[in-house]
């Protein structure tokens, strides 16, 4: 899928996968995963690499979520860490947004399906620090102080720039947020998922503010534009996804850069999907790394971090348009093809702190439903 934005669907899927948990008879709960690996916070602390691989091994399963497989390349991903281990990769509700991870979490607390590891927005890792185990890969320095807590918890992997992707044989390319109100964009503009609750939306909301006066403070003038662009006939309430960009249900979306450039490399040759990031309007996030620390795979799930960390892991996340946590410490270890087929930046961008980010949820939340009826 696309994205992590359709929250209804998400939310029936968590249950779903609950209730087929109990209906196959769940294990009873347990404790904490318990021995060296269940508490480790670094590879050395198991006595290296090698005695992680043994460990992960031993385990031969990983749990994760929330993954769709053209988002960030966590498809290739997926494959890579399977074939270079021999670990099964079980990737349970793709489509599931941050907060659904850890509800899940939650649901599935004592049991073997449960998620051995998360990729979220900041918001929620942040206010769900209990919940996760330390942990600090081989190539923890190359990560700026900035984008991970200080003991682990929780680290920045992959991030981008939002965009507007467009099949060019339908509207014409926009240059700004405030051209998506022109009368040529009606009923084609989407945005991916519910702006209260998946990342993504937020982040489009806040590109929209950015592009009609607002700033990392304010995000007020982004809500008034999705009015105006609903009041217009422009806003299309439907969740992009591959299907419906390539039926033409929405030609226009708004979405991570890698998300929509992804779909250029996909749709090549069925349409012609285009990325912009409006230059007046870039507002760039990065998603977070944790580890549950229920994990009941805890080896699998450190050994997971230390793949996607690695020049290999983050070479795999640049192939996917997204721009990889250590990028700039690569150096010539970058994949310079992938990296060249990066949607352009220029000019001021802009990254909210957790103050910003706080604040604005606090707008959106308020006003949103309010906004869009």
């Amino acid at each position: 899928m696309l994205k992590r934005g359709n929250v209804t669907t998400k939310l029936i899927g968590v249950g779903a996968l609950v209730l087929a948990v109990a209906a196959c008879g769940a294990p009873p709960a347990k404790e904490t995963p318990a021995g060296a690996a269940g508490t480790a916070k670094s590879a050395s602390e198991l006595g290296g690499m090698d005695k992680l691989v043994e460990a992960a091994k031993k385990e031969g399963k990983l749990n994760v979520i929330a993954l769709p497989p053209d988002w960030a390349n966590y498809g290739e991903i997926i494959k890579a860490f399977e074939a270079k281990y021999g670990i099964k990769v079980d990737s349970a509700q793709p489509d599931a947004s941050s907060q659904e991870e850890i509800n899940a979490a939650k649901q599935l607390k004592g049991n073997d399906r449960a998620p051995d590891v998360f990729d979220l927005g900041l918001n929620v890792a942040l206010a769900n620090k209990d919940l996760f185990a330390p942990y600090k890969v081989s190539t923890w320095d190359d990560i700026a102080a900035e984008l991970k807590d200080a003991d682990g918890a929780y680290y920045g992997d992959y991030g981008g720039f939002m965009s507007i992707g467009y099949d060019a044989a339908k509207v014409p390319a926009p240059t700004s947020v405030k051209d998506l109100l022109k009368p040529e964009y009606k009923g084609k503009v989407a945005l991916n998922g519910d702006p209260t609750q998946a990342g993504a939306a937020f982040s489009g909301v806040m590109m929209a503010a950015l592009g009609n006066g607002g700033s990392a403070d304010d995000i007020a003038p982004g809500v008034e534009f999705f009015k105006q662009l609903k009041a217009a006939g422009n806003f299309q309430p439907v969740d992009p996804s591959p299907a419906t960009i390539e039926s033409g249900q929405t030609p226009v979306v708004i979405d991570w850069d890698y998300t929509n450039a992804a779909q250029t490399e996909k749709l090549k040759g069925k349409l012609d999907w285009k990325v912009v990031v409006p230059a007046d309007a870039q507002i760039g996030a990065y998603y977070n790394q944790a580890v549950s620390k229920d994990a009941p795979h805890p080896a699998a799930a450190r050994l997971w971090q230390e793949f996607l960390y690695s020049d290999e892991g983050q070479n795999l996340y640049l192939k996917g348009m997204s721009r990889p946590v250590r990028l700039d410490k690569m150096g010539d270890k970058a994949d310079k093809a992938a990296k060249d087929k990066l949607p352009k930046t220029e000019g001021k961008q802009v990254f909210q702190t957790q103050a910003q980010a706080d604040k604005a949820k606090a707008v959106l939340t308020a006003t949103w439903a309010q906004a869009i009826g």
